[in-house]
Formats: structure tokens, sequence, C-alpha cells
């Protein structure tokens, strides 16, 4: 695979609220992070969404994966499907993100950007199954992608985090009861990306 530069383009909007966000560059060196990318992409059982918006269904432009523990929860009853059982290698991500997120996960969503068409519409994962304030930690691999995020109460505030390759995003506090997040999309010619997010499911 082609080694691109993604880090000569990192940077962030001044004033960004570290109270929600914290951003750790190089979580993931760049040769492992790039081992990482084409065997995920290779490997992973990709699924497309399709989702109701504005009484439509649409296609949800990327492609996801859901791996967590098998037992524990019941997941129909909380409206999910049943997800993949864990890999080696994101049990062993996961236990090198924990310490720094100071929380245990029991679940992760893998979504796969395929270029710069790919995108995530403004939203919050506000679901009540993770609580009022949950921790996500998102690890970015692959193309850089600006991650924009606004204030609920008022759009005009908004910050933007360009998530290099290799790093590592924790979303707290605050984030997702008061905030929105979303990748947007881009007419420039992008690479392949991955997020990794991972989460605590808790039941309701």
């Amino acid at each position: 695979m082609e080694q691109l530069s993604f880090f000569s383009e990192a940077g962030q909007t001044p004033g960004l609220p570290g109270e929600v966000l914290e951003y750790l560059p190089g979580f993931i060196s760049a040769p492992e992070g790039y081992n990482m990318l084409s065997g995920m992409i290779e490997h992973t059982p990709w699924t497309q969404k399709i989702v109701k918006m504005y009484d439509k269904e649409v296609i949800t432009p990327r492609l996801s994966a859901w791996y967590g523990d098998p037992e524990g929860l019941d997941y129909n009853a909380l409206g999910k499907s049943t997800p993949l059982t864990w890999t080696n290698e994101l049990l062993r991500l996961k236990k090198l993100i924990e310490p720094v997120a100071g929380i245990s996960f029991n679940s992760v969503l893998l979504n796969y950007y395929r270029d710069g068409q790919d995108s995530v519409t403004w939203h919050s994962d506000n679901e009540t199954v993770m609580g009022s304030h949950p921790v996500i930690a998102s690890l970015s691999l692959g193309q850089v992608r600006p991650f924009d995020i606004r204030k609920k109460a008022d759009h005009s505030e908004k910050y933007t985090i360009k998530l290099e390759h290799g790093s590592l995003l924790l979303m707290k506090g605050d984030l997702q009861a008061k905030w929105d997040h979303r990748i947007a999309k881009s007419s420039k010619t992008m690479g392949a990306r991955l997020n990794l997010t991972f989460r605590k499911i808790i039941g309701q």
C-alpha cells in the first residue's frame, strides 16, 4: 500500500473544548497502522446499512462491522443485532486503549470510508444503551479526514480536528448530549480510511 503523507494535514481549530474531546496523535505507529488498515479492509465482513431519513430509505455512504462480547447482554431486547466475535487484533487494541480511556469496553464499531464521497452526517451517539455521558474511543487509520463538531444549541459554535493516521480521539463528558459531530463528504481525491469506535453498552 502506498504510504501517503497523512501527517502533513494535521491541525485543529483553536479553542477545541478539552472537557469533551481529547486528541492523541500517533497513538498507533504509522507502519503498524498501515498493516492494520490493509488487513482489516481485506478480512472484515463489511455490510452497508439501509436507514430511514425523512421518510425515505437510503443506503449509508460507508461500510461497517460491529464486534463485541458475545455474552452478558440481551441484544435483541436492546434492539441491536448480535455482534461479531472479537478478533485477536481488535482485542489487543481494546486492551491498549482501555487504560487511556479509563473504561472497559465491550464492543467496537468499525466504519470503512472508501473515498471522499463516503461520510457520516451530523449526529450524536446518544443511544440510551450507552448511558447519558458515554466515553467513546475513536481510532483512525488511513486518510486524514476532518472531524467537525457543533453545539446543538448554537450551530455557529463549531470546531474541527483533522484526524491523523494512527490517532486516538476520546469523546467524553457532555459531547453526545450537547454536541453533534460528522465526517463530511469531500470533492478531493481521497484514499481509504478506517475508524474504530470502542464503546460500552450497558443496557437500558
